[in-house]
């Protein structure tokens, strides 16, 4: 185990890879805690020396996401360098070796995904974002853990106080002396300095505040976007500033219910001495049938009057970013007709990032540090952003999901920012003392 006992590792984090030693092991509670490092430390010490019958798995939502969380800060983060020589994976593959040994990677978010290991038996298990993952997959994961020496080791932020793992596991530890849970907050992690504690404090609100920061357990419930406020986060269209780049239209599609587009651009504003920049979104095009006598439009039509929406002028004259295009055409994920009928017409399309907790946690957190405007030409987004609320049903079973009622401007607005985040985050400076 010394091999791997970094000087960076702090006191709770080497305390709880020496005490993980039951059958399953949970490191739960804050972001950027240290939670994760503990967390994969202890398991390649499990796997140099994991028993030799059954097989090695690492689960995650998705591959994607378990190689981005995982094992993509371990193939280049500086304080993992010294596993790197032992960690053989390409992304996407089913398939990785770590010091020698095959480990399965899956990806497990629906009911269909406990298939994946049926049959399988399983000696080690390391499951990223263990709420993510569907309830029948963890059952059926924990009943093939059948090797002596089986032990699974996991992470995750808390989520509802209704969530299976909370109700089912957490507060039962009683009744399972073979689990450890680890809990984890900001101050458990000596690497983070003042400022960047302070900065990420700022940037989390309401129900994420309390569940990414202090690390609770409590329930989403009343508005979703209770920072919005119009006086704050809109402005006339007429005084939209300039524009770095129109990132992306962001499209929700419905056909008795409203069609929705709205353009997201990355302002250049003049702040002091200096051109900071943050997320606008500058325009939007809608249809709405019941607000036209209950007249539906076929995807044809649909199709045409979104094109000459997209050609006409998004900003107002003398912006610098007038004759900018959208890089990018995001489409709801399940609008596969009007997918097809827009690619028909000529318009490229990109399925939108449809992981509604996130992209409302990011949106959320945006408007908070007002790295997110609005003008006054977007006004079924202004209209939806007050009422958009928790569906009071779904939190007491454990499931954060907003009223559908009311939200096709908000989805749309979504797709846009959270499906193209990788190209904006790192162009989004806006000062924090602004937000404050």
């Amino acid at each position: 185990m010394s091999a791997f006992a970094q000087p960076a590792c702090s006191a709770k984090q080497m305390w709880s890879i020496g005490a993980s030693t039951g059958r399953v092991n949970l490191w739960e509670g804050s972001i950027r805690s240290g939670k994760t490092y503990a967390s994969i430390l202890r398991w390649f010490i499990f796997v140099t020396h994991a028993p030799q019958q059954g097989e090695l798995v690492m689960v995650g939502k998705s591959r994607d996401s378990l190689y981005r969380n995982v094992i993509a800060p371990i193939q280049s983060s500086p304080e993992y360098a010294v596993l790197r020589p032992f960690v053989k994976y390409r992304a996407g593959a089913p398939i990785a070796h770590f010091f020698g040994r095959q480990v399965h990677i899956l990806g497990a978010n629906d009911t269909k995904a406990e298939g994946k290991i049926r049959g399988m038996t399983v000696c080690g298990a390391y499951v990223d974002e263990l709420t993510m993952i569907d309830v029948a997959f963890f059952k059926q994961l924990l009943g093939r853990m059948s090797v002596e020496g089986a032990q699974l080791f996991a992470t995750t932020n808390p989520d509802s106080p209704a969530h299976w793992l909370k109700t089912e596991y957490l507060d039962k530890l009683g009744e399972f002396p073979d689990w450890r849970r680890f809990h984890f907050t900001l101050d458990d992690n000596p690497a983070l300095s003042a400022d960047y504690v302070a900065s990420i404090k700022r940037e989390y609100t309401g129900l994420w505040y309390k569940r990414f920061i202090l690390g609770l357990w409590v329930a989403a419930e009343g508005a979703i976007y209770n920072m919005w406020d119009p006086d704050v986060h809109v402005r006339p269209w007429a005084e939209t500033p300039d524009m770095r780049a129109l990132v992306a239209v962001g499209m929700d599609y419905g056909t008795t219910n409203a069609t929705a587009a709205l353009m997201l651009g990355i302002s250049r504003e003049l702040v002091g001495n200096h051109y900071r920049s943050r997320l606008w979104l500058v325009d939007e095009w809608r249809y709405d049938s019941r607000a036209a006598d209950g007249i539906t439009k076929p995807d044809v039509e649909l199709s045409r009057m979104f094109r000459e929406w997209l050609d006409q002028p998004h900003l107002p004259e003398g912006n610098m970013g007038l004759g900018y295009k959208p890089r990018f055409i995001i489409l709801d994920p399940s609008a596969a007709s009007m997918r097809a009928q827009l690619q028909k017409d000529g318009v490229q399309t990109h399925p939108g990032d449809n992981a509604v907790g996130k992209g409302i946690s990011l949106i959320a957190n945006l408007l908070a540090q007002r790295q997110l405007m609005v003008t006054d030409r977007c006004k079924g987004w202004i209209a939806e952003a007050p009422g958009y609320s928790w569906d009071p049903k779904k939190s007491e079973a454990g499931y954060d999901v907003p009223v559908k009622v009311a939200d096709h401007s908000l989805d749309g607005g979504r797709y846009a920012i959270a499906t193209t985040e990788q190209f904006w985050r790192k162009q989004v400076d806006w000062p924090d003392a602004l937000a404050a």
